[in-house]
Parts: C-alpha cells; structure tokens; sequence
C-alpha cells in the first residue's frame, strides 16, 4: 500500500472512530439526561407525597372506616373525598357553643356556611382532578376558587394556609396527586346554609 494511501485510510479510519465516538457521546448525553428528569421527577413526586402527608392531607380526604380498634382511614379510597355511597347528612342544628360538626366518615363537616364535602383530590378525570392543569391547582390553593377562579372552597379547607406555600411544594403537590390511583367518586355538591328562626 502506499504511502498516499495508507494516509487516506488511517485518515478515514479515525474520522469513522470519531464518528462513533460523537454518536456514543451524543446518545449518553441524552441517556444521562433522561436520567436526571426521572430522578427530579421522582424526587418532586416524594416531596409532594411527605407535604401531603405532614400537612394532614388524609385527615379530611380520605374516608374513615371501622378498624377492629376503631376508626381508621380507608387507604382503598386515599384521597377521593366524601363518599358518593354515603348518605348526604342533614344539617344539624347547631346550638350553644358547638359551632362546627363533622359527619362519621370524616369527610362532611357543617358550621356557619352550611354543609361542605371534602372533594376528590385522586386523578380521575370525571369525578376528581383528572382534568386540572398544575396551573389551576395553584391558583386554587392561591385563591380559595375551585379551578382557581370559580365558586369559594368552603371550610374548614385550609386554603389560606396552603397559599403561604411556594409554588415548588405547590407543584410538588400536584405531582403526587397525579400518581395515585384514580378513584371515581362524585362528591355531593355545597349546601349553603339554611336559616333559622332561631337563629340571631
């Protein structure tokens, strides 16, 4: 081979390695980052699962059920609010001191406003919060506005507790809720409260 051409092959030679070098690189850079997104996508999701769970999430979204020593939270149904398959409670009269009353299953409560449901917090697109941006859970927990811009969150949602967040844990929040099971379950709607005569 000559000298000419033994240059030209080892020239061709390299400029291929290169090649498959650039290319390994290339897709380790992509591998490399799909892995970080995952990674912080995870960590996000584990942040929003411990806030939800420190912030007592539970206590009111999810229903109680009958444990062999008492009442415990019915984890088959974590976070889908009051049950559809509960009866809608009679607003009690609320008299003397009490102010406030909660249903058996934790999740009705009635006072001054009326009667509030705890809603479906699960991703179900017909009956929880399958449907909502990220957008609009914030500006929900911002505002104290279902979506973020429509009727009032009735109490005793802690709203204006959850507007002191940053929309990290906001977001971080929302991306735990979009990884639990979907629940269907319609929760029954707001009943303003009913005047009474005997009321001042």
């Amino acid at each position: 081979m000559s000298p000419s051409r033994w240059a030209a092959w080892k020239v061709a030679a390299l400029g291929a390695a290169l090649g498959v070098v650039a290319v390994l690189t290339a897709r380790d850079l992509a591998s490399a980052a799909d892995y970080r997104r995952r990674a912080e996508a995870s960590a996000k999701v584990e942040r929003g699962r411990r806030l939800v769970l420190t912030h007592s999430c539970n206590d009111c979204h999810t229903p109680v059920k009958m444990g062999p020593r008492g009442p415990v939270r019915d984890l088959s149904r974590m976070l889908s609010g009051h049950p559809a398959s509960a009866p809608v409670p009679v607003e009690p009269a609320l008299e003397g001191p009490w102010v406030t009353a909660g249903s058996a299953t934790g999740t009705a409560f009635a006072g001054p406003w009326g009667v509030s449901f705890t809603a479906n917090l699960t991703p179900d697109e017909n009956t929880g919060l399958g449907i909502w941006s990220e957008e609009m859970f914030i500006e929900a927990m911002r505002t104290g506005r279902h979506f973020g811009a429509s009727r009032p969150i009735q109490p005793p949602m802690p709203w204006r507790s959850l507007a002191l967040m940053t929309d990290e844990e906001l977001k971080a929040i929302y991306a735990y809720l979009r990884t639990i099971p979907p629940v269907t379950n319609p929760v029954p709607d707001y009943q303003p409260r009913v005047c009474s005569a005997i009321e001042n």
